[in-house]
């Protein structure tokens, strides 16, 4: 961890006072209550998995679509924590199947649902059936795992949403803004709060998570220069998660406090320390071939080639928020948490017209893209998507 925080430009962790100081309650109310962990098997899910764990759960159960990773999350908390009294089980399920509802069906006693499935990336964007199944994963799937939560008596509700979903600018964000609207109405069955936070430092599939892959297959490092974010460690992640479901108000959103603790810093600065961290210094290429040309020899010279380039892709947004100007605060709780305090404001018209609007595309067999977006703009009449008919896939 003390590696990953040198690489995005700090010296200690965000949230270690706020954890401290409220140990003491966390520790008792996980240890006495039970929890499922809904797409527990990804990066956020395992750290926020393993933050329970921990704490000696009555009952932790875990579902994920991936297997293999549901492996390792099962090798990593048995090689670090060992053992609990309390029922731990995982479960290799698609929350949208027949299996999962009938898992449901033969349990659902649980304290706690934390739902962290996402489709998260700008990249699965760029088509009308994969920006149609996040649409299912990021707004269906947890409107039905909520209804399935009040059917069976759950007490609270967590779901994780993005700093993406704050003056949204690409579709998942988009998409994350809409299951938001979707939680502040069924906020008035259930209680329910959620986080937005920043991008998880070599969270797997991420830009961070790639330059790994490129030093083992021995291929050029790509980033921008141009946009900046703010990061968290897996730890930090699986905290702030945890805070937000076990301390949050009904419809409170979590997120990191901004701090000097927690700047903003670009992916390319954040590869040339990675790189001198592996013995390398960054040779700055003007071009692709030249980089895939440079990286058979410039390696043995202890140089590695870089790509480093302005972004010019369909959803990239330059600049990271947490909140939005009209959105009420509560700074003062935590020490490193803030929380953008909600009333249960939505319109009920706007949420069936969306659920009414996919239907009717699903039903017919056929849908565009345009026609989502369409929609998307009649959802938030301020969304700052701009089609610039170049994706990530596009590039290196």
């Amino acid at each position: 961890m003390k590696n990953i925080l040198n690489l995005i430009g700090r010296d200690k962790e965000l949230f270690t006072e706020d954890i401290a100081s409220h140990d003491k309650e966390l520790s008792e109310i996980v240890s006495s209550s039970r929890f499922l962990v809904i797409g527990g098997a990804g990066s956020i899910g395992q750290a926020v998995t393993k933050e329970i764990f921990k704490r000696n759960p009555r009952k932790l159960h875990v579902v994920d679509i991936s297997e293999n990773n549901m492996v390792e999350l099962v090798r990593d908390i048995r090689s670090s924590f060992g053992y609990i009294n309390g029922d731990f089980q995982t479960f290799a399920l698609d929350v949208g199947s027949i299996e999962y509802n009938a898992f449901w069906n033969a349990d659902g006693k649980y304290d706690y649902v934390l739902n962290l499935s996402a489709l998260k990336h700008v990249r699965s964007e760029k088509d009308p059936y994969t920006l149609m199944r996040m649409i299912d994963v990021n707004v269906f799937n947890t409107g039905k795992t909520i209804q399935q939560s009040i059917d069976k008596g759950v007490k609270k509700y967590f779901c994780v949403s993005t700093d993406k979903a704050a003056n949204p600018a690409n579709m998942m964000g988009a998409s994350k803004r809409i299951m938001e609207m979707f939680l502040m109405q069924k906020s008035e069955q259930i209680n329910i709060s959620t986080a937005r936070f920043a991008n998880v430092a070599f969270s797997d599939g991420s830009l961070l998570h790639g330059f790994n892959q490129r030093i083992q297959k021995r291929q050029p490092i790509v980033a921008p220069n141009d946009i900046k974010r703010y990061f968290v460690i897996p730890k930090e992640s699986g905290e702030l998660c945890l805070m937000s479901t076990i301390f949050g108000e009904n419809r409170d959103i979590f997120f990191p406090k901004l701090s000097e603790n927690l700047h903003l810093v670009t992916f390319s600065d954040i590869a040339i320390r990675y790189l001198r961290n592996k013995g390398f210094e960054a040779y700055l290429c003007s071009s692709e071939d030249e980089a895939r040309e440079l990286v058979h020899t410039l390696p043995e010279k202890g140089q590695w080639p870089c790509l480093f380039t302005s972004s010019d892709t369909t959803g990239e947004k330059d600049f990271e928020e947490f909140f939005t100007d009209n959105e009420t605060l509560d700074m003062e709780r935590f020490n490193n948490l803030g929380i953008i305090k909600n009333n249960a404001v939505y319109d009920r018209q706007k949420i069936e017209h969306f659920s009414k609007a996919i239907q009717a595309m699903k039903s017919a067999g056929s849908w565009t893209k345009k026609e989502i977006v369409e929609l998307f703009f009649e959802m938030i009449p301020n969304f700052a998507y701009i089609e610039k008919g170049k994706y990530l896939d596009a590039k290196m």
